[in-house]
């Protein structure tokens, strides 16, 4: 794994789970409508994408390791870290209350746990 762009993904979640919890504090939902709506879901988006690309470097990586990973486990902690954050996103543009931006802040805070978790398992230290 490209330790850099991890850690990186893990800031930038953690950030945009930081302005979510803003959005949570003053009940204000990431409408596409709005200039800080579009900025939310831009940053959400640019994050997205740096987890594709992390997948598909990941993916790479297993194809060409030679190291002992749990490649099931790597390649579902690929998979399921991508599906997280659209689901949180779709969720929270169809619920337009508190409790439907709150789920933007577990979605994101999710999304560093699981990048976390998938260096743990590239790296070996990952316990059962």
């Amino acid at each position: 794994m490209v330790d850099g762009l991890t850690t990186t993904l893990n800031w930038f979640a953690l950030g945009a789970a930081l302005w979510s919890v803003v959005l949570v504090v003053l009940l204000r939902p990431p409408l596409p409508g709005r200039p800080d709506g579009w900025a939310f879901l831009g940053a959400l988006a640019l994050l997205e994408l740096g987890l594709l690309a992390q997948a598909v470097v990941g993916f790479a990586r297993l194809a060409t390791t030679d190291r002992a990973v749990e490649g099931l486990t790597f390649a579902g902690y690929l998979v399921g870290v991508l599906l997280v954050l659209p689901i949180a996103v779709f969720w929270s543009l169809t619920e337009r209350t508190r409790w439907g931006i709150a789920v933007l802040v577990i979605g994101c805070l999710t999304v560093a746990v699981l990048n976390v978790r998938l260096a743990q398992v590239w790296t070996g230290a990952a316990g059962v």
